[in-house]
């Protein structure tokens, strides 16, 4: 009896404090709605700000990582718990959230660890070993000893002509990506070893109709880049191996052979065959050089793999043979400040490309508003990108900045990286 008394007792309490909390919870409702609609000007006005704020990516802004401040003890902590006592206390208490959870962490370290790798090795292979210094310093080539060397490469789009040249130089000089048409102008990339200096020269992607005469698509840059064909000592035409085996272009195939019958008395003209590192039977390569074998106006045939290097080292060598003994164009040491401006374009474009899809990149106009080096040695480099409509903008903005965030850390990495300084980097997007 004592024990119904106890239920009845409890059941009576329980019910009155679910009242009491029903009738509670109007006024709070009532009051928390009370300040929408004094602050909804504000909020209109303060969500424009935010949208003009978020188109501009500033680097200042951000904790760029840094190789050296990170420790081994950073990067992967041990727990001070014993792993099995702590999964089983994750099975009982948290299910298996948890447990899904440190799975993504182990995955995010590991990536961490991948990257910092990865930006170490480049740091290593960018910077010279003392011994390559001091025999630097012991050999000062006179001018009357120089010789140097332009060398022209061109091909249709996504023949993989900035590939080669940035494996040429040695750095990345030119935006490369899957995209067609990447390169919009001349791209100038130099190499210099011993006494002598090389100066490659990238171009944008050339194509024919089928009765011969130049697309009339990027006008502007495709009759650039064909006015400036014969100022070359040696013309590099290069195309894709692996696509004419699969998908046989006669476009392609017609611009071969017209680069071949015009070619000129003082200029030398070589036909690579680029991308045989994809090509599984080695053999059809023979065929293709057969095909191949007999147009006029080429000198040598290399077989190149410009992204893995295969058959770049025969290549050198023979446009090192090639060079004249004249002064040297650029300074082999440092790069000058007109090429360094065109390499931080290149990086942002080439960021652009990766993040951005369709035909937006391409209707872009890209601009260096400033370039300042400061007192501490760091360079702070301002970039505007002007897009022709809002919804653009928009795009390449992305929601509160993500995408223009994204694009801008990405370059500014890899132009500390390049350029061996710390680098401030501005991007703004605006409506033309």
């Amino acid at each position: 009896m004592k024990a119904l008394k106890c239920l009845r007792t409890l059941t009576i309490l329980s019910s009155r404090t679910q009242k009491l909390l029903v009738n509670f919870t109007p006024s709070r409702r009532f009051s928390a709605a009370l300040p929408e609609n004094e602050n909804r000007s504000t909020s209109i006005t303060s969500s424009e700000d935010e949208d003009d704020n978020s188109s501009v990516f500033d680097s200042t802004d951000y904790t760029l990582p840094n190789t050296s401040s990170y420790t081994s003890t950073e990067i992967a902590q041990k727990p001070t718990w014993e792993e099995k006592y702590r999964a089983k206390v994750n099975r009982t208490i948290f299910s298996e959230e948890t447990q899904k959870k440190t799975v993504e962490e182990e995955e995010e370290e590991r990536r961490l660890r991948a990257s910092l790798l990865a930006k170490a090795l480049l740091q290593a292979a960018l910077e010279k070993s003392d011994d390559a210094e001091e025999g630097e310093e012991e050999m000062v080539v006179k001018v009357e000893d120089q010789k140097s060397l332009s060398v022209g490469i061109i091909g249709a789009p996504n023949a993989g002509k900035s590939v080669l040249t940035n494996f040429m130089v040695g750095t990345k000089v030119a935006a490369v990506s899957r995209k067609t048409n990447t390169t919009t102008h001349e791209v100038l990339g130099v190499m210099t070893k011993g006494d002598t200096q090389i100066c490659f020269f990238d171009t944008p992607g050339l194509m024919l109709r089928s009765n011969g005469y130049p697309y009339s698509d990027m006008r502007v840059r495709v009759e650039s880049a064909w006015s400036s064909v014969d100022l070359y000592d040696v013309l590099i035409v290069i195309f894709d191996v692996y696509r004419h085996l699969s998908r046989p272009d006669s476009r392609v195939i017609r611009l071969v052979k017209r680069m071949g019958a015009q070619a000129l008395s003082k200029q030398k003209r070589v036909l690579c065959m680029n991308k045989v590192d994809l090509v599984e039977k080695k053999e059809d390569l023979l065929k293709v050089a057969e095909e191949f074998r007999d147009l006029p106006g080429y000198e040598q045939y290399f077989m190149i793999s410009g992204l893995k290097g295969s058959g770049v080292k025969d290549l050198m060598k023979y446009l090192m043979e090639q060079a004249v003994t004249r002064p040297w164009d650029e300074d082999p040491v440092a790069m000058s400040e007109d090429v360094m401006k065109n390499i931080s374009l290149e990086v942002v474009r080439e960021r652009i490309l990766d993040h951005i899809h369709q035909e937006i990149p391409y209707g872009l106009e890209h601009r260096l508003m400033e370039w300042k080096e400061l007192r501490d040695g760091s360079l702070r480099i301002e970039q505007h990108i002007i897009t022709h409509k809002q919804s653009q903008r928009k795009i390449l903005v992305g929601k509160k900045g993500s995408k223009i965030g994204r694009i801008g850390m990405e370059a500014n990495e890899e132009l500390r990286s390049i350029l061996k300084r710390d680098v401030h980097l501005i991007l703004q997007v605006r409506v033309k």
